[in-house]
Protein backbone atom coordinates (compact mmCIF):
# COMPACT_ATOMS: atom_id res chain seq x y z
CA UNK A 1 0.00 0.00 0.00
CA UNK A 2 2.89 2.35 -0.75
CA UNK A 3 0.64 4.73 -2.65
CA UNK A 4 -2.39 4.65 -0.35
CA UNK A 5 -1.69 8.20 0.82
CA UNK A 6 -1.99 9.37 -2.80
CA UNK A 7 -5.60 8.18 -2.77
CA UNK A 8 -6.10 10.21 0.40
CA UNK A 9 -4.63 13.21 -1.39
CA UNK A 10 -7.08 12.72 -4.25
CA UNK A 11 -9.94 12.63 -1.74
CA UNK A 12 -8.67 15.83 -0.13
CA UNK A 13 -8.46 17.54 -3.53
CA UNK A 14 -12.08 16.62 -4.23
CA UNK A 15 -13.14 17.91 -0.83
CA UNK A 16 -11.48 21.30 -1.37
CA UNK A 17 -13.04 21.69 -4.81
CA UNK A 18 -16.51 20.71 -3.64
CA UNK A 19 -16.38 23.11 -0.67
CA UNK A 20 -15.17 26.11 -2.63
CA UNK A 21 -17.54 25.72 -5.57
CA UNK A 22 -20.46 25.33 -3.15
CA UNK A 23 -19.66 28.57 -1.36
CA UNK A 24 -18.81 30.53 -4.51
CA UNK A 25 -21.97 29.47 -6.33
CA UNK A 26 -24.14 30.44 -3.37
CA UNK A 27 -22.59 33.89 -2.96
CA UNK A 28 -22.65 34.83 -6.64
CA UNK A 29 -25.88 33.00 -7.59
CA UNK A 30 -24.11 30.81 -10.14
CA UNK A 31 -25.56 27.83 -12.01
CA UNK A 32 -23.20 25.11 -13.24
CA UNK A 33 -23.16 24.72 -17.04
CA UNK A 34 -21.36 22.59 -19.61
CA UNK A 35 -18.48 24.12 -21.55
CA UNK A 36 -16.22 23.39 -24.54
CA UNK A 37 -12.65 22.15 -24.59
CA UNK A 38 -12.12 23.75 -28.01
CA UNK A 39 -13.59 26.57 -30.11
CA UNK A 40 -13.35 27.38 -33.81
CA UNK A 41 -10.42 29.48 -34.97
CA UNK A 42 -11.17 32.92 -36.43
CA UNK A 43 -14.19 33.66 -34.25
CA UNK A 44 -12.39 35.71 -31.60
CA UNK A 45 -13.91 33.56 -28.86
CA UNK A 46 -10.69 32.07 -27.49
CA UNK A 47 -8.85 33.93 -24.76
CA UNK A 48 -5.66 35.55 -26.10
CA UNK A 49 -4.17 35.85 -22.57
CA UNK A 50 -1.16 38.17 -23.06
CA UNK A 51 -1.48 37.96 -26.83
CA UNK A 52 1.72 35.96 -27.41
CA UNK A 53 0.77 32.45 -26.24
CA UNK A 54 0.20 29.86 -28.97
CA UNK A 55 -3.02 27.87 -28.74
CA UNK A 56 -3.09 24.16 -29.50
CA UNK A 57 -4.94 23.87 -32.84
CA UNK A 58 -6.16 21.04 -35.01
CA UNK A 59 -8.25 20.55 -38.20
CA UNK A 60 -11.80 19.23 -37.89
CA UNK A 61 -12.53 16.70 -40.63
CA UNK A 62 -16.34 17.04 -40.35
CA UNK A 63 -16.04 20.80 -40.96
CA UNK A 64 -13.93 20.57 -44.09
CA UNK A 65 -10.64 20.73 -42.18
CA UNK A 66 -11.59 24.03 -40.53
CA UNK A 67 -9.25 24.64 -37.62
CA UNK A 68 -10.27 24.57 -33.99
CA UNK A 69 -8.29 25.71 -30.94
CA UNK A 70 -8.06 24.19 -27.49
CA UNK A 71 -9.19 26.97 -25.18
CA UNK A 72 -6.81 29.06 -23.08
CA UNK A 73 -9.77 30.04 -20.92
CA UNK A 74 -13.48 30.74 -21.43
CA UNK A 75 -13.39 34.49 -20.75
CA UNK A 76 -15.35 35.43 -23.87
CA UNK A 77 -17.28 32.18 -24.40
CA UNK A 78 -19.06 32.69 -21.06
CA UNK A 79 -20.39 36.07 -22.14
CA UNK A 80 -21.88 34.49 -25.24
CA UNK A 81 -23.44 31.81 -23.04
CA UNK A 82 -25.01 34.41 -20.75
CA UNK A 83 -26.66 35.92 -23.83
CA UNK A 84 -27.85 32.56 -25.15
CA UNK A 85 -29.27 31.50 -21.78
CA UNK A 86 -30.89 34.86 -21.08
CA UNK A 87 -29.33 35.10 -17.62
CA UNK A 88 -30.66 38.09 -15.72
CA UNK A 89 -28.48 40.59 -13.80
CA UNK A 90 -27.46 39.29 -10.40
CA UNK A 91 -27.21 35.67 -11.56
CA UNK A 92 -24.54 33.85 -13.49
CA UNK A 93 -22.88 30.65 -14.59
CA UNK A 94 -19.92 28.55 -13.47
CA UNK A 95 -18.12 25.80 -15.35
CA UNK A 96 -15.27 23.37 -14.95
CA UNK A 97 -12.71 24.73 -17.43
CA UNK A 98 -9.89 22.57 -18.76
CA UNK A 99 -7.24 24.17 -20.96
CA UNK A 100 -3.81 23.62 -22.49
CA UNK A 101 -1.17 26.34 -22.46
CA UNK A 102 1.95 24.83 -24.05
CA UNK A 103 3.95 28.06 -23.79
CA UNK A 104 3.87 28.06 -19.99
CA UNK A 105 7.29 27.85 -18.32
CA UNK A 106 7.56 25.03 -15.80
CA UNK A 107 7.67 26.18 -12.19
CA UNK A 108 6.19 24.94 -8.93
CA UNK A 109 3.09 26.96 -9.87
CA UNK A 110 2.84 26.37 -13.63
CA UNK A 111 1.88 23.48 -15.86
CA UNK A 112 0.80 23.14 -19.48
CA UNK A 113 -2.49 21.81 -18.10
CA UNK A 114 -4.83 24.40 -16.59
CA UNK A 115 -7.94 23.71 -14.53
CA UNK A 116 -10.05 26.52 -13.17
CA UNK A 117 -13.53 27.55 -12.18
CA UNK A 118 -14.61 29.86 -14.97
CA UNK A 119 -17.55 31.98 -13.80
CA UNK A 120 -19.52 34.88 -15.20
CA UNK A 121 -22.28 37.01 -13.67
CA UNK A 122 -24.67 39.26 -15.57
CA UNK A 123 -24.84 42.83 -14.21
CA UNK A 124 -26.72 46.06 -14.85
CA UNK A 125 -24.93 48.72 -16.97
CA UNK A 126 -24.82 50.97 -13.91
CA UNK A 127 -22.77 48.37 -12.04
CA UNK A 128 -19.75 48.75 -14.28
CA UNK A 129 -17.78 50.34 -11.45
CA UNK A 130 -15.19 49.73 -8.76
CA UNK A 131 -17.81 49.19 -6.07
CA UNK A 132 -19.24 46.18 -7.92
CA UNK A 133 -15.75 44.81 -8.54
CA UNK A 134 -14.78 45.06 -4.87
CA UNK A 135 -18.06 43.61 -3.64
CA UNK A 136 -17.57 40.60 -5.91
CA UNK A 137 -13.95 40.14 -4.80
CA UNK A 138 -15.05 40.14 -1.16
CA UNK A 139 -17.61 37.41 -1.87
CA UNK A 140 -14.96 35.28 -3.56
CA UNK A 141 -12.58 35.87 -0.69
CA UNK A 142 -15.27 34.91 1.83
CA UNK A 143 -15.70 31.66 -0.11
CA UNK A 144 -11.97 30.98 0.25
CA UNK A 145 -12.08 31.61 3.99
CA UNK A 146 -15.09 29.36 4.45
CA UNK A 147 -13.32 26.62 2.50
CA UNK A 148 -10.24 27.12 4.66
CA UNK A 149 -12.33 26.59 7.78
CA UNK A 150 -13.92 23.39 6.45
CA UNK A 151 -10.53 21.97 5.46
CA UNK A 152 -9.14 22.85 8.88
CA UNK A 153 -12.00 21.13 10.67
CA UNK A 154 -11.86 18.01 8.51
CA UNK A 155 -8.09 17.55 8.66
CA UNK A 156 -7.50 18.79 12.21
CA UNK A 157 -5.51 21.91 11.56
CA UNK A 158 -5.16 24.74 14.01
CA UNK A 159 -5.69 28.23 12.63
CA UNK A 160 -3.05 30.82 13.42
CA UNK A 161 -5.76 32.84 15.14
CA UNK A 162 -7.16 29.84 17.00
CA UNK A 163 -10.56 30.46 15.39
CA UNK A 164 -11.09 26.85 14.28
CA UNK A 165 -12.61 24.33 16.64
CA UNK A 166 -9.95 21.70 16.01
CA UNK A 167 -7.36 21.35 18.75
CA UNK A 168 -4.94 18.91 17.14
CA UNK A 169 -1.90 19.70 15.02
CA UNK A 170 -1.92 16.12 13.77
CA UNK A 171 -1.90 15.69 10.01
CA UNK A 172 -3.88 12.95 8.29
CA UNK A 173 -2.63 10.72 5.51
CA UNK A 174 -4.03 13.09 2.89
CA UNK A 175 -0.79 15.03 2.97
CA UNK A 176 1.72 12.18 2.93
CA UNK A 177 4.96 11.83 4.89
CA UNK A 178 6.65 14.78 3.21
CA UNK A 179 3.57 16.90 3.70
CA UNK A 180 3.45 16.16 7.41
CA UNK A 181 6.40 18.41 8.18
CA UNK A 182 4.91 21.20 6.10
CA UNK A 183 1.45 20.86 7.63
CA UNK A 184 2.28 20.40 11.30
CA UNK A 185 1.15 23.30 13.43
CA UNK A 186 -0.79 26.25 12.17
CA UNK A 187 -2.99 26.25 9.08
CA UNK A 188 -2.20 28.72 6.26
CA UNK A 189 -4.17 31.64 7.60
CA UNK A 190 -6.06 34.02 5.36
CA UNK A 191 -6.50 37.41 7.06
CA UNK A 192 -10.08 38.48 7.90
CA UNK A 193 -10.13 40.94 5.01
CA UNK A 194 -8.46 41.20 1.62
CA UNK A 195 -6.46 44.38 0.91
CA UNK A 196 -7.21 46.33 -2.27
CA UNK A 197 -4.26 47.95 -4.07
CA UNK A 198 -3.98 49.46 -7.51
CA UNK A 199 -1.01 48.47 -9.65
CA UNK A 200 0.09 52.13 -9.68
CA UNK A 201 0.03 52.22 -5.87
CA UNK A 202 2.13 49.06 -5.84
CA UNK A 203 4.64 50.64 -8.21
CA UNK A 204 4.78 53.74 -5.99
CA UNK A 205 5.41 51.55 -2.93
CA UNK A 206 8.16 49.46 -4.53
CA UNK A 207 9.57 51.50 -7.46
CA UNK A 208 12.84 49.57 -7.61
CA UNK A 209 11.29 46.12 -7.86
CA UNK A 210 9.96 44.08 -10.77
CA UNK A 211 6.18 43.45 -10.97
CA UNK A 212 6.51 39.93 -9.51
CA UNK A 213 8.79 41.20 -6.76
CA UNK A 214 6.20 43.86 -5.91
CA UNK A 215 3.49 41.21 -5.70
CA UNK A 216 5.66 39.12 -3.39
CA UNK A 217 6.33 41.99 -1.00
CA UNK A 218 2.67 43.04 -0.86
CA UNK A 219 1.41 39.47 -0.44
CA UNK A 220 3.89 38.85 2.35
CA UNK A 221 2.90 42.06 4.14
CA UNK A 222 -0.88 41.79 3.81
CA UNK A 223 -1.48 38.05 3.44
CA UNK A 224 -4.10 38.54 0.72
CA UNK A 225 -4.42 41.34 -1.84
CA UNK A 226 -6.55 42.24 -4.82
CA UNK A 227 -4.39 44.01 -7.38
CA UNK A 228 -6.49 46.38 -9.51
CA UNK A 229 -5.75 47.58 -13.04
CA UNK A 230 -3.77 44.84 -14.76
CA UNK A 231 -3.21 45.50 -18.45
CA UNK A 232 -2.92 49.27 -18.68
CA UNK A 233 0.34 51.23 -18.73
CA UNK A 234 1.54 52.72 -15.44
CA UNK A 235 3.57 55.85 -14.76
CA UNK A 236 6.75 54.02 -15.84
CA UNK A 237 5.21 53.42 -19.27
CA UNK A 238 4.80 49.68 -18.70
CA UNK A 239 1.80 47.56 -17.66
CA UNK A 240 2.10 45.61 -14.44
CA UNK A 241 1.28 42.51 -16.49
CA UNK A 242 -0.32 41.75 -19.83
CA UNK A 243 -4.05 41.33 -20.31
CA UNK A 244 -5.92 40.83 -23.57
CA UNK A 245 -7.80 43.94 -24.78
CA UNK A 246 -11.18 42.35 -25.47
CA UNK A 247 -12.60 40.97 -22.23
CA UNK A 248 -11.46 42.75 -19.03
CA UNK A 249 -11.81 46.52 -18.76
CA UNK A 250 -8.37 47.75 -17.72
CA UNK A 251 -8.58 51.24 -19.25
CA UNK A 252 -11.70 52.96 -17.84
CA UNK A 253 -11.17 55.58 -15.17
CA UNK A 254 -12.53 54.29 -11.86
CA UNK A 255 -13.93 56.06 -8.80
CA UNK A 256 -10.54 56.25 -7.08
CA UNK A 257 -8.89 58.11 -9.94
CA UNK A 258 -6.98 55.14 -11.36
CA UNK A 259 -7.57 53.20 -14.56
CA UNK A 260 -9.01 49.72 -14.52
CA UNK A 261 -11.99 47.66 -13.38
CA UNK A 262 -10.18 44.34 -13.21
CA UNK A 263 -7.46 42.60 -11.25
CA UNK A 264 -5.98 39.52 -9.59
CA UNK A 265 -6.54 37.85 -6.22
CA UNK A 266 -3.12 37.05 -4.76
CA UNK A 267 -2.32 35.34 -1.44
CA UNK A 268 0.86 34.56 0.46
CA UNK A 269 1.84 30.89 0.14
CA UNK A 270 3.69 30.06 3.39
CA UNK A 271 5.25 26.81 2.14
CA UNK A 272 6.90 28.29 -0.96
CA UNK A 273 7.16 31.75 0.62
CA UNK A 274 5.85 33.37 -2.51
CA UNK A 275 2.90 35.29 -3.90
CA UNK A 276 0.28 32.89 -5.25
CA UNK A 277 -2.19 34.24 -7.81
CA UNK A 278 -5.50 32.43 -7.37
CA UNK A 279 -7.75 34.39 -9.69
CA UNK A 280 -7.81 36.75 -12.65
CA UNK A 281 -11.10 38.62 -13.04
CA UNK A 282 -12.82 41.85 -13.86
CA UNK A 283 -15.74 43.87 -15.11
CA UNK A 284 -15.93 43.08 -18.81
CA UNK A 285 -15.45 45.62 -21.58
CA UNK A 286 -18.36 47.54 -23.05
CA UNK A 287 -18.22 48.79 -26.62
CA UNK A 288 -16.26 51.97 -25.83
CA UNK A 289 -13.70 50.20 -23.63
CA UNK A 290 -13.10 47.46 -26.17
CA UNK A 291 -12.60 49.89 -29.07
CA UNK A 292 -10.19 51.93 -26.92
CA UNK A 293 -8.22 48.88 -25.80
CA UNK A 294 -8.00 47.37 -29.27
CA UNK A 295 -6.54 50.68 -30.47
CA UNK A 296 -4.09 50.80 -27.57
CA UNK A 297 -2.87 47.28 -28.40
CA UNK A 298 -2.68 47.96 -32.13
CA UNK A 299 -5.29 45.43 -33.25
CA UNK A 300 -8.45 47.43 -34.14
CA UNK A 301 -9.21 44.94 -36.95
CA UNK A 302 -10.37 42.43 -34.32
CA UNK A 303 -13.57 44.45 -33.97
CA UNK A 304 -14.83 42.61 -37.05
CA UNK A 305 -14.59 39.11 -35.54
CA UNK A 306 -17.74 37.24 -34.53
CA UNK A 307 -17.53 37.84 -30.79
CA UNK A 308 -16.45 41.44 -31.14
CA UNK A 309 -19.16 42.23 -33.70
CA UNK A 310 -21.84 41.05 -31.28
CA UNK A 311 -20.44 43.36 -28.61
CA UNK A 312 -20.20 46.27 -31.04
CA UNK A 313 -23.89 45.76 -31.88
CA UNK A 314 -24.86 45.84 -28.20
CA UNK A 315 -26.08 42.24 -28.21
CA UNK A 316 -23.91 40.91 -25.38
CA UNK A 317 -24.90 41.46 -21.74
CA UNK A 318 -22.87 43.57 -19.34
CA UNK A 319 -21.08 41.23 -16.98
CA UNK A 320 -18.29 40.55 -14.54
CA UNK A 321 -16.33 37.32 -14.48
CA UNK A 322 -13.07 35.50 -14.12
CA UNK A 323 -11.18 32.30 -13.62
CA UNK A 324 -10.10 30.79 -10.29
CA UNK A 325 -7.34 28.20 -10.40
CA UNK A 326 -8.54 24.89 -9.00
CA UNK A 327 -5.09 23.36 -8.59
CA UNK A 328 -3.74 26.53 -7.01
CA UNK A 329 -6.57 26.72 -4.49
CA UNK A 330 -5.84 23.07 -3.62
CA UNK A 331 -2.10 23.81 -3.35
CA UNK A 332 -2.82 26.57 -0.88
CA UNK A 333 -5.40 24.72 1.20
CA UNK A 334 -3.41 21.47 1.34
CA UNK A 335 0.02 23.09 1.78
CA UNK A 336 1.54 21.60 -1.33
CA UNK A 337 4.90 22.66 -2.72
CA UNK A 338 4.28 21.78 -6.36
CA UNK A 339 1.26 22.01 -8.61
CA UNK A 340 1.98 18.45 -9.74
CA UNK A 341 0.95 17.28 -6.26
CA UNK A 342 -2.66 18.27 -6.98
CA UNK A 343 -2.99 17.72 -10.74
CA UNK A 344 -1.80 15.24 -13.35
CA UNK A 345 0.50 17.20 -15.64
CA UNK A 346 3.29 16.46 -18.09
CA UNK A 347 6.63 16.29 -16.29
CA UNK A 348 10.04 15.16 -17.45
CA UNK A 349 11.80 12.23 -15.76
CA UNK A 350 14.36 14.72 -14.48
CA UNK A 351 11.64 16.81 -12.83
CA UNK A 352 10.10 13.75 -11.22
CA UNK A 353 13.46 12.61 -9.84
CA UNK A 354 14.29 16.09 -8.58
CA UNK A 355 10.92 16.44 -6.85
CA UNK A 356 11.23 12.95 -5.35
CA UNK A 357 14.58 13.93 -3.83
CA UNK A 358 12.78 16.85 -2.18
CA UNK A 359 10.07 14.56 -0.85
CA UNK A 360 7.46 15.65 -3.41
CA UNK A 361 5.45 13.03 -5.27
CA UNK A 362 3.86 14.22 -8.51
CA UNK A 363 0.52 12.73 -9.46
Amino acid sequence: MIYSHLLETEAAISFVKECFEKHLSARLSLTRVSSPIAVLDGTGINDDLNGIERPVSFPVKALGEQKAQVVHSLAKWKRLRLMQLGVRPGAGIITDMRALRPDEDYTNLHSVYVDQWDWEQSIFPGERNLAKLKDTVIKIYDSLRLTQREVAEKYHYVFASGEAGASSGEVVAAFGEAGAARCAGEFPFLPPEITFLHTQQLLDLYPGLSPKEREREAAREYGAIFLIGIGGDLSNGQPHDGRAPDYDDWSSLNEEGYHGLNGDIIVWHPVLECALELSSMGVRVNRDAMVRQLELRGCPEKAGLQFHSLLMQGLLPECIGGGIGQSRVCMFMLRKRHIGEVQVGIWSDHQRRQMAMEGVELL
